[in-house]
């Protein structure tokens, strides 16, 4: 059987198509993502643009094309963030099922973070400790204190990269006050996290795909070799690497982010927003392990569905 997975996020709408297996298992049959910027001129006011709004519906329905493509049997569609908190989100929806006959399930913030914690569980060797699981998308982040049996708090905050740029505009490069600016409101926002980690230490951070494959991928250009990524789901971060390529990244104008190797054109404004937010969580809670898992939503619902979940 063959199975279509589209995560549309904010800043971009994801595919992965799978056989699977009879023992339970699957194999990866096609895997893309279209950059939509949902966010782009809008979304903190509430909706999305027409400009972002016209390049979510061309995006998915060329995702629908491959699919249709490789005749899969069943379609999974889920819509997080930009979509669920927008004033003309059902209108999106309702668009898209009138075009291709796609039935979008909005999720909320709470099984969103649930979906993330599966897909991570898949890809990364989990242990009885709690463990720390951040997912940064466009316009929101997921918080999860977990390990690998059960989830013991969660949370979504709307703090997507793309979501914090349109509220606070950087210079280029970034500034000093601005980069407080942003520490500031990150602490401001983030007191459950602080209240949920004293019940519930932490030593160690697993970031879901997005911007911490896009940090892998920069170390893994500067101070190593690519192939240290290759066809691995989860990878152990230097944490020196980590504050090294920090410093690169908020000295860096966006021109000579794009010339960056590792860091995919998408990600070159948000990826500095990112970096603020993982350096501010591992010097909060004195983190002291990070790993990189390559799963994330799309993972975890294709772990509901072979496990009967879903």
């Amino acid at each position: 059987m063959k199975i279509a997975v589209i995560d549309l996020g904010t800043n971009t709408f994801n595919l992965l198509i799978v056989e699977v297996n009879s023992d339970k298992t699957y194999s990866t049959l096609f895997q893309t993502k279209i950059s939509v910027k949902l966010a782009e001129g809008g979304m903190n006011e509430g909706f999305i643009a027409d400009a972002a709004f016209n390049r979510g519906i061309d995006a998915f329905k060329t995702h629908f094309a491959t699919i249709q493509k490789y005749k899969t049997d069943k379609i999974y569609s889920l819509a997080t963030s930009a979509i669920r908190s927008t004033s003309n989100g059902l209108e999106f929806v309702e668009r898209i099922k009138k075009e291709t006959g796609i039935a979008i399930q909005v999720i909320s913030g709470d099984r969103e973070a649930e979906l993330i914690y599966y897909g991570v569980r898949s890809a990364v060797q989990m242990t009885d400790e709690a463990s720390l699981i951040i997912d940064i998308g466009g316009g929101s982040t997921e918080f999860i204190i977990a390990n690998k049996n059960q989830i013991f708090w969660k949370q979504s905050f709307l703090l997507g990269a793309a979501r914090l740029l349109e509220m606070f505009p950087p210079s280029d490069p970034i500034k000093d006050e601005e980069i407080n600016v942003f520490i500031n409101y990150l602490a401001k926002e983030l007191k459950p996290l602080f209240e949920a980690i004293k019940k519930y230490p932490v030593k160690e951070l697993l970031g879901s795909s997005g911007s911490f494959d896009s940090l892998a991928e920069m170390i893994a250009h500067r101070f190593y070799s690519p192939e240290i990524l290759d066809n691995k789901t989860e990878y152990t971060f230097d944490l020196e690497d980590c504050e090294k390529i920090y410093d690169v990244i908020l000295k860096s104008t966006n021109v000579e982010r794009l010339h960056m190797k590792g860091l995919v054109a998408m990600r070159v404004d948000m990826i500095v927003v990112s970096s603020i937010i993982v350096n501010f969580v591992i010097r909060s809670f004195e983190i002291q392990k990070m790993r990189l898992s390559t799963y994330s939503l799309k993972e975890g619902v294709l772990y509901e569905i072979l496990t009967g979940k879903l």
